[in-house]
């Protein structure tokens, strides 16, 4: 087997071997906690510029199929992971995870202790990584220690749509997406419901989601500080002023919150897995959500603006969940409400938000 390297910023480092492409990948280290799913968060566009451990000690032993992708292609830089199967269950309708990380180039390293590594994220934060199968040489520590911290960066326009689409019936609800890096699987939430969805670039103006006529907005999940997104800031601005219901997930969640004047800052090494509660203030209802976020709103200064109520915390560490414009069909959720792989307690969010769509729209369906 060929060897791999792996290092941290701050000088932890392992050795082991690969199970992926050759080469060399850079990125913020982040890690995630679910037991299955890899398939969907491999392809999560909010994991674009991040190399991620998984935490659980064994995987790929169901292959990849298509249909659990959320993205044409994987969005990690790397990946970390301490057993990989070469062998699954379901051969004619997956790739093994070996072939698949090879074939979309993403290097991977297997036999170290992960269990570790997540330990010194968790105590030392999220911070840049290297993982290679070329030798450890100083040139190449040179360029992790010049590589970019994820504050500061906008990498939506990387992973957002070139140009506008629509998908469903153009009879449903006319839903705008605007795409930061949507999952599919928000798309198929708003799909089953009935909604007729125009998919916009991360770039797009008010003229042209406009033009679209929609009832609804939706403001998608992505990867990147949304502090470094004035473009988006704006639009979002925008959107709010002209009082149509709107919907933010994850990175839209922080853009609003931006946009209507809280702040956001950085986690010490973000919420990633699918097993993180959270409670809705608003009935006292406990869920069990899918996470992906390094960012979040400030709490304090929610509270303090008059207009916005908390409605969603998370009970790990009483971090924004969710909020809701008091006077505007106006809603945020940090957590992802499609979940893909699961679990599936927060689906209800899109029904509210097709509700306040349908208050606006009562002749459609």
């Amino acid at each position: 087997m060929q060897p791999a390297y792996f290092r941290l910023a701050d000088g932890w480092a392992a050795e082991g071997y690969s199970v992926g492409a050759s080469g060399t990948a850079f990125g913020e280290i982040a890690f995630h906690t679910a037991l299955t799913g890899y398939p969907e968060i491999f392809t999560d566009p909010s994991y674009h510029g991040q190399i991620l451990v998984m935490t659980l000690p064994h995987i790929g032993n169901y292959g990849t199929a298509t249909e659990e992708w959320q993205h044409e292609k994987p969005t990690i830089r790397g990946l970390v992971v301490r057993q990989l199967s070469s062998f699954f269950s379901r051969p004619g309708r997956a790739l093994g995870l070996p072939e698949y990380l090879r074939m979309h180039g993403i290097v991977a390293i297997v036999g170290i202790d992960t269990r570790a590594l997540v330990r010194h994220v968790r105590e030392h934060g999220a911070q840049n990584a290297l993982l290679t199968t070329e030798p450890l040489t100083p040139a190449l520590l040179d360029q992790l220690a010049a590589y970019p911290s994820m504050q500061g960066r906008d990498l939506a326009r990387e992973v957002s749509c070139p140009k506008a689409y629509t998908l469903g019936d153009p009879t449903g609800l006319r839903i705008a997406v605007i795409d930061y890096g949507v999952k599919k699987a928000i798309l198929d939430q708003l799909l089953a419901r009935g909604a007729y969805i125009g998919v916009f670039p991360a770039t797009a103006t008010l003229k042209e989601l406009l033009e679209f006529e929609p009832v609804g907005l939706l403001l998608s999940n992505g990867p990147g500080d949304p502090a470094a997104m004035p473009y988006a800031i704006d639009l979002a601005q925008k959107l709010i002023d002209i009082h149509k219901p709107i919907l933010g997930i994850c990175l839209g969640h922080q853009l609003l919150s931006l946009a209507l004047g809280v702040p956001t800052y950085k986690l010490l090494y973000g919420h990633r897995g699918s097993n993180h509660p959270v409670k809705d203030l608003r009935t006292g209802r406990l869920g069990i959500t899918s996470q992906n976020h390094g960012f979040a709103t400030d709490k304090e200064a929610l509270l303090k603006n008059p207009d916005l109520a908390l409605t969603h915390i998370n009970l790990n560490d009483d971090t924004v969940e969710g909020f809701a414009h008091r006077h505007l069909p106006v809603q945020g959720v940090q957590f992802h409400p499609e979940a893909a792989p699961g679990p599936h307690d927060s689906h209800y969010i899109f029904e509210e938000f097709l509700a306040q769509v349908r208050e606006i729209a009562p002749s459609l369906p």
